[in-house]
């Protein structure tokens, strides 16, 4: 069974760095796009970054450019989401998910449960 596990949350205060893991067991994250997607309370899931298979440029969102830094270790079959500078509005649950490329929301195959973050002012 694929598994995708999200690590590295926690309470941080604004300012502050975070560094959130996504382990993979089933699956080789080298052949897949990763992508970190993050929910806050009442808002709709919205997707962060993404890595395409060719670990080529990336797609962020406007709100976390030259904020969060996405990455992946292929040896640990882990990737990485590098949470700097944060604000209380980074505040959300964070999943990482796999599919061949960095697609819609809803078409991801693979899931983790997801890590909170939450960011105090």
């Amino acid at each position: 069974e694929v598994q995708l596990v999200e690590s590295g949350g926690g309470l941080v205060q604004a300012g502050g760095s975070l560094r959130l893991s996504c382990t993979a067991s089933e699956i080789k994250l080298e052949n897949y796009a990763i992508a970190w997607f993050r929910q806050a309370p009442g808002k709709d899931l919205e997707r962060v970054s993404c890595i395409p298979r060719s670990d080529g440029s990336e797609s962020d969102a406007d709100s976390v450019k030259g904020r969060f830094s996405i990455s992946r270790d292929k040896l640990k079959n882990t990737a990485y989401l590098e949470l700097s500078s944060l604000k209380p509005e980074d505040t959300a649950v964070y999943y990482c998910a796999a599919d061949p490329w960095c697609s819609r929301v809803d078409e991801f195959d693979y899931w983790g449960p997801g890590t909170q973050v939450t960011v105090s002012s």
